[in-house]
């Protein structure tokens, strides 16, 4: 695959993808909103480009690199032989074509997962080989039909492939880092799979890609703390208190937040005022990406209809380090509208 390269807007991001927990610096601010360091902020392609193609494909990395994306995002969920493959959860019916498999008929049972009781078929009761036997299947057919064209096309990928195609668009001249999620972390290593190992083993091979790690799981991530440098995120869904998040800034160098956290909404579902927690976490070191960016209508605050640029440059303007985004080229489309303004 050939990766066209943007070279006046490579050269204004590459400070933030190289060092992006730098310390606050007194120079003057690249960017005209208020980041941790004073550089623009990355751009997360969410599962790849998953508003253009199913989620955790090669296809939908592929084509979050063409679009300008800072990171590729896999989550990672665990095989039974060990190997790391991107899945957003690992019950596999949601994403892949398994359920349409008669020779994995029987692998279907109940189980719980993080506490809850789920159904269905599981990464942990498969091969690596018998996982390039599936089809990843659209996750949001019914708000993106054109996605579900591809529905059977695409393998399922490891993360291994991942790391080799991030390499492959650096050597090309396209600076692009990863940024894995451990899921089910507790889960994984209960029963024999623990997935931290694996992934500070399979980053050996990253070779200077730059690297996020990021989980739900603050236990999680101080396993991985023991076996790698790379720097770590701690997902939140609610807003921490002052003392935790005290707390987070001694243990990780970033939080990845709800955008709702950054700016809730009101009763009728319309963005509202943005908080003080992106002011409070620089103030303690600590970078903010916020999650999940996506174009429909759907996912948009009611009075932000049509309108997914402006959801950006509000996120942007309240000084997040970093967006989450199902469609990157929207956000760098924004990003690159800004940097040229300023």
């Amino acid at each position: 695959m050939t990766f066209r390269i943007d070279r006046s807007r490579r050269r204004l991001l590459a400070a933030a993808a190289a060092a992006p927990f730098s310390p606050l610096v007194a120079a003057q601010p690249r960017w005209p909103h208020p980041t941790l360091t004073g550089a623009p902020p990355l751009v997360i392609a969410h599962r790849g480009a998953s508003g253009y193609r199913p989620e955790h494909t090669l296809a939908a990395y592929e084509l979050a690199i063409e679009q300008g994306a800072d990171f590729i995002e896999p989550d990672l969920v665990v095989t039974r032989d060990g190997a790391l493959i991107a899945r957003h959860e690992n019950e596999l019916s949601l994403t892949t074509d398994v359920a349409t498999r008669a020779e994995f008929a029987a692998r279907r049972r109940t189980q719980r997962v993080d506490g809850r009781e789920l159904t269905g078929w599981f990464s942990e009761d498969f091969t690596l080989d018998e996982i390039r036997r599936l089809r990843a299947r659209e996750r949001f057919a019914r708000e993106r039909p054109h996605n579900a064209q591809f529905d059977g096309r695409f393998r399922i990928a490891t993360l291994d492939e991942i790391i080799a195609l991030a390499r492959r668009a650096n050597a090309a001249g396209r600076r692009v880092g990863i940024y894995p999620e451990l899921k089910h972390a507790q889960h994984f290593a209960s029963i024999g799979l623990a997935a931290e190992p694996l992934l500070a083993k399979a980053l050996q091979a990253a070779d200077g890609l730059p690297v996020y790690v990021q989980s739900f799981e603050l236990a999680a991530l101080r396993r991985f703390a023991e076996l790698s440098a790379a720097p770590r995120v701690m997902l939140l869904s609610r807003a921490p208190t002052a003392a935790e998040l005290r707390d987070l800034a001694t243990r990780v160098q970033g939080i990845g937040v709800a955008k709702t956290l950054v700016h809730p909404r009101d009763a009728a579902g319309a963005i509202d005022a943005p908080t003080r927690l992106v002011a409070e976490a620089h103030t303690l070191g600590l970078a903010v990406h916020a999650w999940t960016f996506r174009n429909e209508d759907s996912f948009l605050p009611t009075n932000l209809r049509g309108q997914p640029e402006r959801e950006l440059e509000l996120s942007f303007a309240a000084g997040v380090d970093g967006v989450f985004s199902d469609f990157p080229d929207t956000a760098v489309a924004v990003q690159h509208r800004l940097l040229q303004e300023r």
